[in-house]
């Protein structure tokens, strides 16, 4: 176990093409961090910094208190997972699982129980002999993870370890990865994906990265019911909050908004100041918490132009504009079935404490 910890780190490519900046994180012993964010981000660049195989050209990165900037990776206590497997093909799980060990020219003893101890946790006992051209693409993705645990590192690494997985693999590798933790609650973990799935259920918390550096730190839950910002709140959440664009009409512990689409006034428990009165701000809304509504307390209403009848929900999309540049339509997402109201015109609105404010691109709950 190891605490980590990051200080304005940066990195830029022939010191001119910046790719990350002030990069300020402490990671303690026993977290997993899941780094999400859109392609480009840098999260694998961050990632190789840390293991050692980018170079760092700003700031300083620590593991327990010594800085690690110019240490060699093997000098590290890492041990890093890749996206791809990388197996041996012509050595058994069990050659597979001991290479590092044996070139490292630790004992016989050492190495046979390090090597069945990562076995037992990843339930591969019965495939210590087999080659990798027997086994399933889970199981190869567990020997790679094997692979790291007979090191006993101090960090483990993963690097979109789930990407070349089918839908169904990468569900049960994904509660394989979690039940790991859960037997290994002193390892520290840092995890690299691009699918929230994974993030909002595996991570102790998530490193949202966007424009070269972080967007927010936060646990699944608090990123999904406090962002910091429209794009936390867009970026965690499937499908996108809705952002409509609306004035402030009255303030106080409830704010109440006239939406620009409809003409309607909603209510949010975002607290606002009398000089907010007449502030432009985006309303955000999560599809799953809109509901039908009554009266002049609406967000818009307009006529559903798709209906989406997934079985346990039901999505709605509207042509009323929505102010996020990458989401044309609204979107609501009701529970059960509703497969008869495409074309009916509809109110929605949603539960005060639900409703979230932004102006400017920050969410109001965050100003000082």
């Amino acid at each position: 176990m190891a605490d980590l910890k990051l200080t304005d780190v940066g990195k830029a490519y022939g010191g001119t093409v910046e790719v990350l900046r002030d990069i300020n994180l402490d990671i303690k012993a026993g977290e997993l961090i899941v780094f999400v964010g859109p392609s480009g981000c840098g999260k694998s660049t961050l990632l190789r910094m840390i293991a050692g195989l980018e170079k760092i050209t700003a700031g300083t990165f620590e593991i327990d208190g010594a800085v690690m900037n110019d240490v060699p990776p093997s000098q590290r206590g890492i041990a890093m997972v890749f996206q791809s497997y990388a197996l041996y093909p012509h050595m058994t799980v069990r050659e597979n699982m001991s290479f590092a060990l044996r070139i490292a020219k630790k004992g016989q003893q050492e190495i046979d129980k390090a090597v069945e101890n990562a076995a037992r946790i990843l339930q591969l006992t019965e495939y210590l002999d087999r080659l990798p051209k027997a086994l399933s693409g889970g199981q190869r993705q567990r020997v790679a993870i094997g692979r790291a645990i007979v090191r006993d590192p101090k960090v483990y690494l993963f690097d979109e370890p789930l990407s070349n997985l089918d839908a169904a693999l990468r569900v049960a590798t994904r509660i394989e990865i979690a039940q790991l933790k859960e037997s290994m609650p002193d390892s520290t973990m840092i995890y690299v994906t691009h699918d929230q799935v994974e993030a909002m259920t595996l991570a102790t918390r998530i490193v949202v990265l966007a424009n070269k550096g972080i967007a927010q730190v936060g646990t699944p839950l608090e990123l999904y019911e406090t962002p910091q910002n429209e794009f936390v709140a867009q970026f965690i959440g499937s499908p996108a909050m809705n952002l409509l664009a609306g004035e402030v009409v009255e303030t106080g512990e409830t704010t109440v908004v006239r939406v620009e689409s409809g003409k309607g006034l909603i209510r949010s428990n975002v607290p606002t100041h009398p000089e907010d009165k007449g502030l432009a701000v985006n309303v955000g809304i999560r599809p799953e918490d809109m509901v039908a509504a009554e009266g002049e307390d609406y967000a818009f209403a307009d006529t559903v132009s798709i209906v989406e009848a997934l079985g346990e929900v039901t999505q709605l999309y509207f042509d009323a504009p929505s102010s996020s540049k990458d989401t044309d339509t609204v979107i609501a997402k009701l529970p059960g079935i509703h497969a008869d109201l495409r074309g009916q015109q509809m109110k929605l609105t949603a539960n005060p404490a639900k409703v979230h404010l932004f102006a400017d691109g920050k969410s109001l709950l965050y100003r000082t």
